[in-house]
């Protein structure tokens, strides 16, 4: 069982408030949605749960089993989708499964890499080249990664950017698995997307 809570989060670049006040807190099998227009600190946001950027204010907990997981951790059990994930467009797609696979020190099996591009609809496809790859592709790969290591905690950033309808049910039906062993949080404008959390917070109506 996990939990994630937000406590008070706040975000500042010198005297410009990106966010104050933010809290939320899921369990597993739940979603928490972080709404709001452009630049409203969607990403910022994630990227403190995540780990990777320090908050101004407050903190951001994370629990298994009962036991609060110190930052580096709570990193080794998420999973993140965001524009700015690279991949390596010299290398096909299982190269670039292997290789974040390594990342994170575990053997990613021929089977189980097969397995992870079919659930994103890039079965067959896992020899071509990822800068042969349109942008729809490239985003279930990033999906086929975040994926690899099956984590807790699946952060999304517009989860359906470069993404057609299939693409769109396939992100559906990964949220539907998440659910069961773990859980999610998202960061979106798209109303359609809002209304999969259990939980939504929206930046701009927070406390001051």
């Amino acid at each position: 069982m996990h939990r994630l809570e937000l406590q008070k989060v706040g975000k500042r670049y010198g005297r410009r408030r990106a966010f104050q006040g933010i809290e939320g807190e899921v369990h597993s099998g739940q979603v928490l949605v972080v709404a709001g227009r452009n630049g409203s600190g969607k990403s910022t946001l994630l990227r403190i749960i995540a780990g990777l950027t320090r908050p101004s204010s407050g903190q951001v907990l994370f629990y298994e089993d009962g036991r609060l997981l110190p930052p580096e951790e709570r990193r080794r059990r998420i999973g993140l989708v965001a524009v700015d994930v690279s991949l390596y467009g010299e290398l096909t797609a299982l190269e670039n499964l292997s290789f974040f696979s390594r990342v994170r020190g575990r053997h990613l099996s021929a089977a189980e890499a097969e397995h992870l591009l079919a659930e994103v609809g890039l079965a067959g496809r896992g020899e071509d080249l990822v800068q042969t790859y349109s942008s729809g592709m490239r985003q279930r790969l990033k999906y086929a990664c975040a994926m690899l290591h099956r984590p807790p905690l699946l952060l999304l950033d517009e989860p359906g950017a470069n993404l057609d309808t299939a693409g769109a049910a396939m992100v559906e039906s990964l949220l539907a698995h998440q659910r069961e062993c773990g859980l999610v949080v998202l960061a979106t404008n798209d109303p359609r997307e809002v209304t999969w959390g259990d939980v939504v917070v929206r930046l701009g109506e927070e406390a001051t």
